[in-house]
């Protein structure tokens, strides 16, 4: 069996593909799934389903969502669950099943040591296959508690920081100009992160757009300044500084 967790849950038992249309049930095993073999009290489990303020029948509520997820995840012929009562809650244990979300770990991690040790065809790969991993959206309007909220924005981070590593192994790769299109779209989508700026910049500058790089730095300062009220950093002002020296020789 394997659960999939970067977007939309799903479980995967075979040649079956199973979801869950509760919403209620879907966060309980979403939960469950990220906090994959520790103990998640029931307190903590309130509040990813109900919010702050949980109904008098939440325990029942919940001893109900545990069963139909037991039930989901049984095995045929077999009464055997991963889901287990653990006081003060309850665990779901992984065993031999699969979870994309250590694959997508694992992945980045690689991904890291490949940019880091100069292999940037393994980098690529690597960053790849973990963002191929990423579906869409996780839990959409669904995040009540900490731990999804948490594992969302973690996520968020995640992704990006692998998008700019994928950006940085390929343009060290020589890619520059197939680039300049990915990195308008991401710099543009994500105004405020710099990288993508000093990445498209740095694209620009060596597919001999230097104007065109000049302008994406002051694009970018007039955001950071307008939405934050800060300069670039020492990044993005390094970069201009050397296309600036360059032209002048």
């Amino acid at each position: 069996m394997r659960y999939e967790i970067l977007g939309p849950l799903r479980v995967i038992d075979g040649k079956n593909t199973k979801t869950i249309k509760a919403q209620k049930v879907e966060t309980l095993l979403a939960t469950l799934v990220i906090r994959s073999d520790q103990v998640v009290s029931t307190d903590q489990l309130f509040k990813e389903i109900w919010g702050e303020q949980p109904p008098r029948s939440a325990t029942a509520g919940l001893y109900v969502y545990i069963s139909q997820i037991r039930k989901l995840l049984r095995h045929p012929g077999t009464e055997a669950t991963p889901v287990l009562t653990r006081p003060p809650g309850y665990m779901l244990t992984l065993g031999h099943d699969g979870l994309d979300l250590h694959d997508f770990t694992r992945l980045l991690k690689g991904g890291r040591t490949h940019l880091r040790n100069g292999a940037y065809e393994p980098a690529v790969h690597s960053f790849e296959h973990a963002l191929a991993l990423c579906r869409g959206p996780l839990l959409a309007d669904m995040t009540h508690g900490p731990i999804l909220q948490g594992f969302r924005t973690w996520l968020n981070e995640a992704q990006l920081e692998c998008m700019e590593s994928l950006m940085d192994a390929r343009m060290a790769l020589g890619h520059h100009r197939e680039l300049v299109s990915d990195l308008y779209l991401l710099s543009t989508e994500h105004p405020l992160r710099e990288a993508f700026h000093r990445q498209l910049m740095l694209a620009l500058h060596h597919s001999g757009s230097r104007g065109d790089a000049l302008l994406v730095y002051q694009k970018a300062r007039r955001t950071l300044r307008e939405e934050l009220g800060v300069e670039p950093g020492p990044a993005l002002q390094d970069i201009q500084r050397t296309i600036l020296t360059e032209h002048r020789h």
